[in-house]
């Protein structure tokens, strides 16, 4: 088994090099435990308080296995592997007692791995960190973006759970300046206010949507409807961190090319003509049913020369981003599916600009049709 581990200085810039190429992984290997051994005895999660945070609710809406194979949950994974740990540091108005605590999402568990914390705020902070080993039992040398997309992926989980149970106002870091842990996010208890409704999101999410919510199997057929494509867009550009990345998206007939969001947030501009669909397929480790995707929503940006810094910043943010496109795309009636392994995909080269400058870093493909509608014509 290759050693993943993230070298201070040039490692990940090589390993995301590596990813980028044509080289392809080789056999699988051993993904070895699909939860981290946390030490101590399992113990379940405490009902809540009418005042306090509910974690059991949280982490059932976010991040917990709903199957008895682990692969069912409410946060996408490439392969369905699931690398991401979560550690909670649990203060005052919460249903669990002040301390530390290693999530299993698996039985739905915690075990307790520390003391409470001295200066530790109410609610409860969960830090994000992967075990390499399970994406790179099948992806090799390509698990270092997916790794970063996965755990994006997770913290947009924990955000929209905060938003359905009505939590305080989450805040969430993924500055990528630190490799463990990767992300966090704390989520005060509630305040007794109406939750806002932020841009990222629109109206809160129901309970029952978020469990509901799932990767479409492809194909994906089907142009969406502009208004939903535009709120797709809307959507990923409010979540993806400002100038960090760039989004458009790749649409086919009538009128095949790229469109973006216009600088008034309200309408759809093309500004590259051209049948883009089957090359994504090709870039996207052949994955020819994207060539027939009603649409593919793009983060694009992370230039070669990227330091680790800004490499783990612009994949976190693109999986948080396209995370909550993900739900946009739901409610709006369509079928969405994330997708996160791109080599040779040199976007803006493709386009005339310098190589190296803007690579597709994540995607979610939409379609206005499901595989099993499809296939039952």
């Amino acid at each position: 088994m290759e050693d993943l581990r993230e070298d201070p200085t040039t490692g990940l810039a090589a390993a995301l090099a590596r990813a980028r190429s044509p080289e392809r992984p080789g056999p699988d290997t051993p993904a070895g435990t699909a939860v981290r051994p946390w030490p101590g005895p399992p113990r379940p999660i405490s009902e809540a308080g009418p005042a306090d945070l509910d974690l059991g609710a949280l982490l059932r809406l976010s991040l917990a296995a709903s199957d008895a194979s682990g692969r069912l949950r409410p946060a996408p994974s490439a392969g369905a592997l699931h690398p991401v740990d979560t550690e909670l540091t649990v203060g005052a108005g919460c249903s669990l007692p002040p301390g530390r605590y290693g999530y299993d999402p698996l039985r739905h568990r915690v075990h307790q791995v520390g003391p409470p914390v001295d200066g530790t705020p109410p609610g409860v902070t969960a830090e994000l960190s992967v075990t390499a080993q399970r994406t790179a039992s099948h992806y090799g040398h390509r698990a270092w973006p997916l790794l970063l997309l996965d755990t994006g992926h997770a913290a947009a989980a924990l955000f929209l759970a905060a938003r359905a149970l009505a939590a305080g106002e989450p805040d969430v870091r993924l500055d990528g300046r630190t490799e463990n842990p990767l992300a966090v996010v704390r989520i005060p208890p509630p305040d007794g206010r109406s939750p806002r409704c932020p841009a990222e999101t629109g109206v809160p999410p129901a309970p029952g949507e978020l469990l509901a919510r799932r990767s479409t199997p492809p194909p994906l057929p089907g142009l969406p409807p502009h208004g939903a494509l535009r709120a797709v867009l809307a959507t990923a550009e409010r979540a993806g961190d400002g100038g960090l990345l760039r989004w458009c998206a790749a649409v086919g007939p009538p009128r095949p090319g790229l469109v973006r969001l216009a600088p008034d947030g309200t309408t759809l501009r093309r500004y590259a003509a051209g049948e883009a669909r089957p090359t994504l397929a090709a870039w996207a480790a052949g994955q020819a049913w994207l060539a027939d995707a009603g649409a593919v929503l793009l983060a694009h940006g992370c230039p070669t020369d990227a330091g680790a810094a800004h490499i783990r910043r612009s994949h976190l943010r693109a999986g948080f981003a396209v995370h909550l496109a993900h739900v946009t795309a739901l409610r709006h009636g369509l079928a969405a599916r994330p997708v996160g392994s791109w080599q040779q995909a040199d976007l803006g080269a493709a386009l005339g600009a310098a190589p190296g400058r803007d690579w597709v870093v994540h995607a979610l493909a939409l379609g206005t049709r499901h595989a099993d509608e499809e296939n039952s014509t």
